[in-house]
């Protein structure tokens, strides 16, 4: 068994860098010691510090999975909270996303954070300990070009809403946390990954989507690079974690809290309209 002065665990998925390395750090900074999740020996070096201890994680993995199960189970100390945040971005049409990629993005988005989960169950309802999945604005509203990220983080929030009904009655906890912009490199792999998306694309989908990936891939790089910065948003996280009566949901970002709002009070073509409008600006000229 592991033992140390802090007095629980924390299994922070998808550490390596942005939101979830903050995350990490910040947890450890609150006492806990922290199993951070990262794909690489390069990012364990990286994220390795006092309280922060990296494992290496690939959520679609079995045998990752079950070794993460493996060094809590062996550890003395409670596991306090697991914190779901690994993840990819891939903004594409719904007609032009070839369905291996959208496999792809469920196994990363959802089916890897049900199998962490599963795994780490049996500890946390022995520690009466707390879920925290890291869900996106995109979980609420899908925008253009964002069904296949957003159709994944929808499903982790139904996923959320059923496990918090199953869980309470046995002590066990689950949050969402719904971030909006957040200046992270996510969302630079993200434009990159639609541009080379968008490259692949045939002759008449080029026709049809180009200006839109476009002019949507300009939208989200601007309000990414004007959004919180990572440690902001995972001081939201570690309270998610750590607070003694957390609530359900906790938005990130003033744009997350206002498009919620807006999705549930407004019809869906005033929205569509709302959408299309904040798009125009970023349409190429010759698109346009």
């Amino acid at each position: 068994m592991t033992a140390s002065h802090q007095t629980s665990l924390m299994v922070v998925t998808g550490a390596s860098t942005g939101m979830g390395a903050a995350t990490a750090r910040a947890l450890a900074a609150r006492g806990h010691h922290v199993l951070a999740g990262v794909r690489r020996e390069r990012d364990a070096d990286a994220i390795r510090a006092g309280g922060v201890e990296p494992v290496l994680l690939d959520i679609t993995r079995p045998e990752h999975v079950r070794a993460l199960a493996d060094r809590v189970g062996a550890d003395e100390r409670p596991l306090r909270a697991l914190v779901n945040n690994a993840g990819v971005s891939v903004n594409a049409p719904v007609e032009a996303l070839p369905l291996a990629e959208w496999r792809n993005l469920f196994e990363v988005n959802l089916f890897g954070h049900v199998a962490v989960t599963q795994a780490l169950l049996p500890s946390l309802h022995r520690s009466r300990g707390r879920i925290v999945n890291i869900s996106s604005v995109g979980g609420k509203v899908a925008m253009a070009t964002y069904g296949p990220y957003a159709g994944t983080k929808f499903a982790l929030e139904a996923v959320s809403d059923a496990l918090r009904r199953e869980l309470a009655p046995h002590g066990v906890q689950v949050v969402v946390v719904e971030p909006g912009a957040v200046r992270t490199e996510m969302g630079e792999r993200g434009a990159a990954t639609a541009h080379d998306l968008a490259g692949k694309m045939s002759s008449e989908h080029r026709r049809r989507y180009g200006g839109l990936v476009e002019a949507v891939v300009a939208h989200s790089l601007a309000f990414t690079r004007a959004g919180l910065a990572a440690d902001k948003a995972a001081a939201v996280i570690a309270e998610a974690a750590t607070a003694r009566r957390p609530r359900t949901r906790y938005p990130i970002g003033r744009d997350a809290g206002l498009l919620t709002r807006l999705a549930r009070v407004i019809p869906d073509r005033a929205l569509d309209r709302v959408a299309a409008a904040s798009l125009r600006k970023y349409w190429p000229r010759e698109a346009a």
